[in-house]
């Protein structure tokens, strides 16, 4: 079935920053290289950190100076709103960003997957909540674990939930997400490619047409325009189908959790915290979805997406 075609490509060199809007792009297993290629981690935490935490990087906007491969990630310059620009190779790099962010940070590439310390969440309890999740029983009681453990504070402050709002579920969420920041190796959320509908922004729109539903908000790899007649939060209803844009093949995994980095202010956009408030309340807490590849293709605006 044709859902549509695409209409935006979207490739984030830093974790958190704004990205670069392509015409075209390759896709492997590891989503389009350069994809969060680089990110910040916060020295005195002790972890990778990004907008959740330090909204100010929101503002910035990311460029690579050459164009990355798989497995090659290439430097980038990050521009700040006055127009002044950090590169990835300066000197002063980290004390730059450090005192923009009031915070003693790093600008990190990306890490073999064995440098576990690296990725490692600094939250007590993690490694444990990881281990939990793995026993197929209790994932479904996730989130009362997650209170028992006294750990409902963190989870509500990492997820911008309220104390009257439910928390996520937990279950479908990889287990190696509990004890790490990103699939080691990565700094994805959770899997290499992420995808929104315009049917989608256009249902969250008609429920709070006072928003700007920009498409910027939610950073998606992929933004496709479903075809006249689709209507409604489509891409909620595709987990665990198989999709296929252009050539490539990708399927589809969990829904995408939505957290406080949709309602921070950006380039043009300001601060609106009824953005997460009604996703919470009216979207199950998701928009988007989360996919895999399944082959290695390249993918040009205008491609034809079907549902398989």
């Amino acid at each position: 079935m044709v859902a549509g075609e695409v209409r935006e490509i979207w490739r984030y060199p830093v974790k958190s920053v704004g990205g670069e809007k392509l015409d075209s792009c390759t896709v492997g297993s590891l989503g389009i290289p350069g994809d969060r290629g680089w990110a910040l981690r916060d020295e005195a935490i002790g972890e990778i950190r990004g907008a959740k935490y330090l909204p100010k990087l929101m503002q910035y906007a990311s460029r690579y100076r050459e164009q990355p491969t798989e497995g090659k990630v290439t430097h980038v310059d990050i521009t700040l709103p006055d127009g002044t620009c950090i590169g990835s190779n300066e000197q002063d790099v980290n004390s730059r960003l450090s005192r923009l962010l009031g915070r003693d940070v790093s600008l990190c590439s990306l890490q073999p997957a064995s440098d576990k310390a690296h990725y490692r969440r600094a939250q007590p309890g993690a490694s444990i909540l990881s281990r939990l999740s793995r026993i197929r029983p209790l994932r479904p009681h996730l989130g009362t674990l997650i209170c028992l453990a006294g750990l409902e504070a963190p989870i509500r402050e990492m997820f911008s939930r309220k104390p009257d709002e439910p928390l996520p579920d937990f279950s479908t969420i990889p287990s190696e997400l509990f004890e790490f920041t990103s699939p080691p190796g990565t700094y994805f959320d959770a899997y290499p490619i992420h995808l929104l509908t315009t049917s989608s922004l256009a249902a969250m729109t008609r429920l709070n047409p006072a928003a700007a539903w920009d498409v910027r908000r939610f950073r998606p790899n992929f933004l496709i325009e479903t075809k006249s007649g689709i209507e409604g939060l489509v891409e909620a209803g595709w987990g665990g189908r198989i999709l296929r844009l252009g050539a490539l093949i990708l399927r589809c995994e969990i829904p995408t959790v939505r957290c406080g980095m949709t309602t921070h202010a950006q380039a043009e956009l300001p601060k609106d915290p009824t953005v997460l408030r009604t996703i919470v309340r009216d979207a199950g807490q998701n928009l988007g979805i989360y996919a895999s590849a399944m082959n290695s293709s390249r993918i040009a605006v205008g491609d034809i997406v079907e549902l398989l």
